[in-house]
């Protein structure tokens, strides 16, 4: 299926795209070229297996569980709050 306008010119790679030192030119650029379907498809972010990395904690069962509590009465997964938490008091350590 072949979606590109035969008026306007495919834009194949980012580098054919000018830096623009007006809006008025980039307007006129956009408005006789488009991306091409494959550069957009491209440029979608896709998460990477190497972008999180498994680790094993231990934790008191009756913690764990108080932890499964606060997380289904926010209707969160566990392992995602905890990694929220971390985050969180890793920006306000970063900040003091």
């Amino acid at each position: 299926m072949n979606t590109a306008s035969p008026d306007l010119k495919p834009i194949r790679a980012w580098k054919d795209v000018p830096a623009f030192d007006a809006e008025e030119a980039e307007v006129k650029f956009w408005a006789a070229h488009q991306l091409d379907a494959r550069l957009m498809q491209s440029s979608i972010h896709r998460a990477d297996v190497r972008e999180s990395t498994t680790i094993t904690l231990r934790f008191d069962p009756r913690m764990l569980s108080r932890i499964k509590r606060v997380a289904r009465r926010r209707y969160l997964n566990y392992q995602s709050m905890i990694k929220q938490w971390l985050s969180e008091r890793m920006e306000q350590e970063l900040k003091d």
